[in-house]
């Protein structure tokens, strides 16, 4: 395997046991604060914020039906798009929106998505969150090539291997669909807010940040008989960062922008990350609200930027976020936050009462973690009337039945680390078709992650439980059901799961997309 370089040359290795920092001017980038990522910052002229209204993806109605299964069709395409007000931008969608439009299901209840592929680069499709068998959870290299037949499986993977941050590879590893596949999601699992991306081996990074992401919610039959807020006032959002060039386009800092090689240029090898913060796609965007209990689903959908999110002004009191539910669905009960730390893949389902606020509030949303024009998100304009409400949060939400630790019947220890190496799981950069770890399904089993570097992890399959922070309980934002904990410098976390249903080949990876790109993924096998 070719050996890639995290530090530009003439850099020093970060240590095993510990991280020098002085004479090392990248790796002090790569920390910056505390937090991963280095700043692209855009040269086109940005708007003001709040001069636009937040747009909510359409729901795509299904194409088909039967008594089990609803069928929908999405083509991948290049849109132009006004993303930044007067400007034109290229971009990669699902069905010539981005986001993409969302997708509605029940539990219980199969969907079927055949994705067109009318790009001009190889795809793949990753049902973030979903319970789904391994020939549809979309693995790296199980691509839907381009529809014109301007790909075959030599250039495919000729390019997925190509440069330094190539990872090898050989035609056996791949499984090639011509111009379209059809993914199937039984749903066999919870209410849950979920989303859909590209995963292709080498160039998520690149695919996500020109528009491959999009909602998929799960409702079920327990979330229903709770008295929530529901319709309009039901909101996904998608945060997400991005750079624009004079031009309206993307900038985003490829090593090859042809794509014949991964990876970005050194400076960004810790993540990309923007200067114009879009919510459902829109440039810092103002949503009209009645004082009225909003249900909020947060998604951090940028590359690498982690978020904190605070109300200003905060409601009388506090507590402005009543968490309800995170990745996996329903919390047991709620949690109350002021803040929420969310990192990339992570979903926060929250309820936010206006009614505390007076009418003609102008409230903004903030990321503390952010200054200039990233400290902005949105904000959410208070009506002047005062119209009943027959929501509320109930103390009780679901049954979540706690995994016991005390049962694992193994421990597996992951370290993800950043060297001259690459970005590396066990010391291992990825290899399609080298498993790290092969978990019988229906045993419960402790998986240790511990870390040199900040990288929100990210599990396929089935959800996990928080088990402890460095020796200590969960943190504020572990609770529940999780796909994606948010693993900080020099942390230790352990975290319990059971895999059920689906054998085959699964993935356990950093989502910080950069990162991703760049080897730090791992395959595990359900046997």
């Amino acid at each position: 395997m070719r050996r890639r370089s995290v530090l530009s040359a003439g850099g020093a290795a970060l240590g095993a046991g510990a991280v020098t920092l002085a004479g090392l001017p990248l790796l002090r980038s790569f920390f910056g604060e505390g937090r991963p990522g280095h700043l692209l910052g855009s040269t086109a002229e940005l708007p003001r914020p709040y001069q636009v209204p937040l747009p909510v993806p359409p729901v795509l109605e299904p194409a088909a039906g039967s008594g089990t299964t609803d069928s929908y069709e999405i083509t991948q395409r290049v849109a132009e798009l006004e993303i930044l007000p007067g400007l034109r931008t290229r971009a990669w969608t699902y069905g010539g929106t981005f986001p993409g439009p969302t997708l509605v299901s029940r539990s219980g209840r199969r969907a079927v998505v055949r994705h067109r592929n009318e790009l001009d680069q190889p795809v793949v499709v990753h049902l973030h969150g979903g319970h789904t068998p391994a020939a549809s959870d979309g693995y790296p290299t199980s691509l839907i090539l381009p529809a014109d037949g301007s790909y075959d499986a030599h250039r495919a993977a000729q390019d997925m291997a190509g440069g330094r941050h190539g990872m090898a590879m050989d035609h056996g590893a791949m499984d090639l669909a011509e111009g379209e596949r059809s993914y199937t999601y039984p749903f066999k699992q919870r209410a849950a807010t979920l989303w859909y991306h590209d995963h292709r081996m080498g160039y998520t990074g690149a695919s996500v940040w020109r528009g491959l992401a999009g909602f998929h919610l799960v409702h079920d039959d327990e979330e229903d008989r709770l008295p929530l807020p529901n319709g309009e006032r039901d909101i996904p959002l998608m945060i997400a960062d991005r750079s624009f060039a004079e031009d309206g386009s993307f900038r985003y800092p490829m090593l090859d922008p042809e794509f014949h090689a991964p990876g970005v240029t050194d400076a960004y090898m810790n993540g990309v990350l923007g200067d114009v913060v879009l919510v459902n796609g829109a440039p810092w965007p103002v949503h009209e609200v009645e004082r009225l209990r909003y249900r909020l689903r947060f998604l951090n959908a940028s590359n690498a930027r982690v978020y904190k999110l605070e109300l200003d002004p905060q409601p009388a009191g506090g507590d402005a976020f009543v968490q309800i539910g995170g990745d996996g669905g329903l919390l047991s009960e709620p949690r109350r936050h002021d803040a929420l730390e969310i990192a990339p893949g992570e979903r926060f389902d929250v309820v936010t009462d206006f009614s505390r606020y007076r009418a003609g509030t102008r409230v903004r949303l903030l990321n503390r973690f952010g200054d200039g024009t990233t400290a902005e998100v949105m904000r959410f304009d208070v009506g002047s009337g005062s119209p009943g409400d027959d929501t509320t949060v109930p103390d009780r939400l679901s049954e979540v039945v706690a995994l016991e630790p005390g049962r694992a019947t193994v421990t597996r220890d992951f370290h993800f680390r950043g060297s001259v190496d690459g970005w590396t799981i066990n010391g291992l950069e990825y290899r399609p078709g080298r498993a790290l770890a092969r978990p019988k399904l229906g045993q419960t089993e402790v998986w240790r992650f511990t870390t040199n570097f900040d990288h929100p992890v990210h599990l396929h399959l089935d959800h996990f439980q928080v088990v402890s922070r460095n020796n200590r309980g969960p943190g504020a934002y572990d609770h529940g059901w999780k796909d994606t904990v948010a693993l900080r410098s020099a942390e230790a976390v352990e975290v319990v799961v059971r895999f059920t249903d689906y054998t085959g080949p699964f993935m356990l990876h950093c989502h910080n997309l950069e990162h991703e790109d760049m080897a730090m993924m791992g395959d595990f096998v359900t046997e």
